[in-house]
C-alpha cells in the first residue's frame, strides 16, 4: 500500500478537469498550471466538471501512483475556478473530502500542546 511521508502536502486543482487525462497529461497541469513539481512526493487532486471523478497524482520512490474514484451517485465538494489555482489542504481533508464532506464547513478541535512537558 502507499505511505505518505509527514512532509507530503496534498494540492487541489480548482476547477475542472478533463479526466481524460493520464500521468503524463496531469504532469504537465501540475508544472504549466499549478507551477509545482510533480516529482515531489506531494498529492495533486483533480476533480472533473461534474464533480462526481477524481484523480490524484502522486509520485512514489521510482514511479506515479495514479488514484482514480467515481462517485456513482453524490458529487464530491470542489472548488470553484476563480483566482486560485490550487488550495493546499491535509490530508486529513483529503480523508473528509473524499468521504463527501464539504470542508470548508468541518470545524476540528484544534491542536493543544502542553507546556509541562
Amino acid at each position: 500500500m502507499i505511505s505518505f511521508g509527514s512532509n507530503t502536502k496534498v494540492y487541489l486543482a480548482a476547477g475542472a478537469t478533463d479526466m481524460r487525462k493520464a500521468v503524463n497529461g496531469l504532469m504537465v497541469l501540475v508544472q504549466d498550471v499549478l507551477e509545482a513539481d510533480p516529482f515531489s512526493s506531494h498529492l495533486f487532486v483533480f476533480c472533473n466538471r461534474l464533480k462526481d471523478k477524481i484523480k490524484i497524482l502522486y509520485w512514489h520512490n521510482n514511479g506515479f501512483w495514479l488514484l482514480y474514484r467515481r462517485l456513482e451517485k453524490q458529487r464530491f465538494w470542489w472548488l470553484a475556478s476563480g483566482e486560485q489555482i490550487s488550495v493546499e489542504i491535509t490530508p486529513r481533508e483529503l480523508g473528509w473530502l473524499m468521504e463527501g464532506l464539504d470542508i470548508t464547513q468541518i470545524k476540528a478541535h484544534t491542536k493543544v500542546s502542553s507546556s509541562l512537558f
